[in-house]
């Protein structure tokens, strides 16, 4: 394994045990060169997925992309990394247990939002805005209003 810090190919494992869902495991590595730790993620390879674009295209899936997306819209939140992996997981296996070759776009999208809900509700609000594009403020005050309704009947 390649440090991300220094590049170089000359690490040990220092832990190694499986992650909370169980499908991953997830290793905690030493880099011999320079000394700096890190986790790896090693899961089993699965019959390649396939996104279907909103224009149509396939390309093939990414849970980096996934990750990224997540990150982005938790940035400043107090979410931390292990709780964003277990998002990505989950939507991860939701994906392979519902989708055989392909699945459309707009599923991981929807995935996404419904799992940020339950994780912070300004993230799900900054990823549902990129993602539905959202085009002025009205846009925006129709996906907080069911929010604001919802947190109000949790006060009463």
């Amino acid at each position: 394994m390649q440090c991300p810090y220094c590049k170089q190919d000359n690490d040990k494992v220092i832990n190694s045990r499986p992650s909370a869902d169980g499908l991953n495991v997830k290793r905690r590595r030493e880099c011999q060169s320079c000394g700096r730790r890190y986790t790896t993620y090693e899961r089993m390879e699965e019959t390649p997925l396939k996104v279907i674009k909103k224009d149509g295209r396939r390309v093939a899936f990414d849970r980096g992309k996934i990750r990224i997306g997540i990150e982005k819209a938790c940035e400043k939140r107090s979410i931390s990394t292990d709780m964003i992996e277990a998002a990505v997981s989950e939507i991860e296996r939701d994906l392979y247990n519902r989708f055989d070759r392909e699945v459309p776009a707009k599923h991981i999208g929807e995935q996404i939002m419904q799992r940020l809900k339950g994780l912070d509700k300004v993230a799900y609000v900054r990823f549902a805005s990129v993602y539905r594009e959202f085009k002025d403020i009205s846009d925006f005050m129709e996906e907080v209003k069911p929010l604001i309704k919802r947190e109000g009947k949790k006060r009463q």
